[in-house]
């Protein structure tokens, strides 16, 4: 398997939120995987509990605040890869916030394994939100774009 995959590979799996990735590619076989960090603290706090006659349940761990998202339709990325907003470097953006969109008209690219993929929108509307980074890795069924 060439490097430079391999090397994006690792970047996927260390900016997304997968703990292990696994890839056949005719008789070549890669899997990676990451150890997560918060798992370590999470089992001392446990350890340290007192004993109780009842076992009482344990509350999910709580994700980050994020600003809320205004309400609309959401885009939702179709598969795992690199967010583009514009077909080339320096090109005019597909879309921008507050401008109208057409069912079926490009919102963005989706770079996935080298193939550029063009997601298009799958409903009319206004573009309410952009709810990813030019450039950043995305993960399958990742709210993309928020439409009103």
């Amino acid at each position: 398997m060439d490097l430079r995959k391999l090397k994006t590979l690792i970047e996927l799996v260390e900016n997304s939120g997968i703990a292990e990735l696994e890839l056949t590619e005719g008789e070549e076989y890669v899997r990676i995987s990451r150890t997560s960090s918060v798992a370590a603290p999470m089992q001392q706090m446990y350890a340290s509990a007192p004993q109780q006659a009842a076992p009482a349940p344990v509350a999910a761990p709580v994700a980050p605040a994020t600003p809320a998202a205004p309400e609309g339709h959401v885009v939702k990325s179709p598969m795992v890869g690199t967010f583009y907003r514009a077909p080339s470097p320096g090109a005019k953006s597909f879309v921008d916030i507050g401008q109208n969109v057409n069912e079926g008209e490009t919102l963005c690219i989706i770079e996935a394994m080298k193939l550029l993929n063009e997601i298009e929108s799958d409903k009319t509307g206004m573009v309410k939100a952009i709810l990813v980074e030019n450039g950043q890795a995305v993960e399958f069924g990742q709210p993309l774009f928020i439409i009103g």
